[in-house]
């Protein structure tokens, strides 16, 4: 808030199906689209193509935009239930390899396909499914967003991204995003959040959905960083799942789980939430690291451990959980 009272450089302007391109003055001219019949008395500029029907099997191109600019707010919403058969691809510039490759849950942090609110400065789930995204998105040249649609069925599509035309530094990096899956896990129960990764460049958050697939508590694996040439030991090592989430003690508050979500991390999702310990429970995590980016030079690996407890106060390799993850950096 302390700078917004500072005029900021450049232009604003927003993308949707009103006004495809963007253009200035481009909005609420449409005279055809998915609301087209319930406008049909008012006419043109009364909300006449609010969204689009993605076909399945089909990609539409949500964003176009040349540069250079900073897509500041991308807002979307569709069926909750088959966010994870949509896949949102981000290319920068001219780049025919997109920077973010990610399930749209995952993107969201709804990777279970169930509703799963969540607050913070970066990414926010309002009710009924409104999915918001706040991460900066700088580009020199060019930005172009794409939904490609695997669901089995036409989907409608609302959205809205908006973004400002303005000189960037030289120093500007590019967001990245990447999804991983294990499962089930296998040995040894390390799951990669995030490998092959050059420099220079600094990982900025992470988005964890786990199902533990035993009883008891299942949380008590590390999240390791490999930094600039760390090979069998990393720079960076936390002390626990819940930990590294902002919780503690197995988020274990009386004898239930207790869901918290805040500006930077959070444990915003647990399924079913009046259950503890058991293991066919579903979870859903974040941390963004706002104020503590981590920054590599050269390289950058990130793991997590799946680790539990048996008998004995012996901890116990979680090799038939389910992990997935979403890494977010730029570089």
């Amino acid at each position: 808030m302390a700078e917004l009272w500072q005029l900021e450089p450049g232009s604003s302007r927003s993308i949707s199906a009103e006004n495809p391109d963007g253009a200035k003055g481009g909005g609420a001219r449409a005279t055809t689209g998915t609301g087209a019949d319930a406008a049909r008395e008012l006419g043109r500029g009364w909300k006449v193509s609010p969204s689009i029907i993605l076909a399945d099997g089909a990609t539409a191109t949500l964003a176009d935009v040349a540069g250079p600019g900073l897509l500041t707010h991308v807002w979307l919403t569709t069926d909750f239930s088959r966010l994870q058969a949509l896949t949102l691809r981000l290319y920068w510039d001219e780049e025919e390899t997109p920077a973010v490759d990610v399930p749209l849950g995952a993107f969201f942090c709804s990777a279970w396909g169930e509703f799963a609110p969540l607050e913070s400065d970066l990414v926010v789930v309002a009710p009924a499914g409104g999915l918001n995204s706040y991460w900066p998105m700088p580009f020199r040249r060019r930005a172009r967003l794409t939904l490609t649609n695997a669901s089995g069925t036409d989907l409608p599509v609302y959205y809205q991204v908006d973004y400002r035309l303005r000189d960037l530094p030289p120093d500007t990096a590019y967001l990245h995003a990447a999804w991983r899956r294990s499962d089930p896990l296998g040995s040894p129960a390390i799951h990669p959040i995030l490998d092959g990764v050059s420099g220079p460049g600094q990982y900025a958050g992470t988005y964890l959905a786990i199902q533990p697939r035993v009883p008891g508590w299942w949380g008590e694996g590390e999240v390791k960083f490999y930094l600039d040439g760390d090979q069998e030991f990393p720079t960076i090592c936390g002390t626990g799942t819940e930990d590294y989430f902002g919780g503690a003690w197995n988020f274990d508050v009386g004898g239930r789980y207790v869901p918290y979500s805040t500006r930077w991390l959070g444990l915003h999702q647990v399924l079913p939430p009046d259950e503890i310990y058991q293991p066919d429970q579903r979870f859903g995590m974040y941390r963004w690291h706002v104020r503590d980016p981590i920054s590599f030079e050269r390289d950058l690996r990130v793991t997590i451990q799946a680790l539990g407890w048996q008998s004995g106060g012996l901890y116990l390799p979680l090799e038939n959980a389910s992990i997935a993850t979403t890494a977010f950096w730029y570089a």
